[in-house]
């Protein structure tokens, strides 16, 4: 029994953790249509080396970053991450262009900054006004263990954003 309640306290202990880890998505919503509403700025492999990027920003996004370069409340950055395409050495190949072969879409990630977030909506979850969240395809919150804040916050030159100069140029050039 009382190897029972240890295991009970353990995984109680651990979830909240997991849970939030990936983003809070009671808070950050998935934009359902965001394909077509919002703008694709890049396509790229991720840092891990291992995943495709697509980027997409909606127009708050765009024209904040185009008349301040920092996302004003209301803008939302989403981030298709797909899985790639594999050799016989189980690395990930490359096509002409160095971007990894998609083979399928495993995540879609979401980033809005707001202003005004609701008081239950912890600051340590957060970096800056920036929220996040992780989806499935589908738009179903997706069970995993990032931490989110942890990766962005050092990121604070940048807005928070890893792919900022990608998102600053597009804007400029468009």
């Amino acid at each position: 029994m009382k190897g029972i309640l240890k295991i009970a306290v353990v995984i109680l202990a651990i979830t909240p953790i997991y849970a939030q880890g990936g983003g809070d998505p009671e808070y950050v919503k998935f934009p359902a249509g965001y394909e077509e509403a919002f703008t694709k700025y890049a396509t790229a492999n991720r840092a891990n080396q291992t995943q495709v990027a697509k980027l997409y920003a909606n127009e708050t996004a765009l024209a904040s970053y185009k008349e301040n370069q920092a996302g004003a409340s209301g803008s939302v950055v989403v981030m298709e991450i797909y899985s790639t395409k594999t050799g016989e050495d189980g690395k990930p190949v490359a096509g002409d262009d160095g971007i990894f072969e998609i083979d399928s879409l495993a995540a879609v990630a979401v980033m809005e900054n707001r202003d005004n977030w609701d008081d239950a909506y912890p600051a340590e979850n957060r970096t800056g006004n920036w929220g996040f969240a992780v989806y499935d395809p589908d738009g179903t919150e997706k069970s995993n263990d990032l931490n989110c804040v942890q990766c962005h916050t050092p990121l604070s030159g940048q807005d928070y954003l890893f792919t900022y100069q990608r998102l600053v140029d597009f804007v400029k050039n468009h």
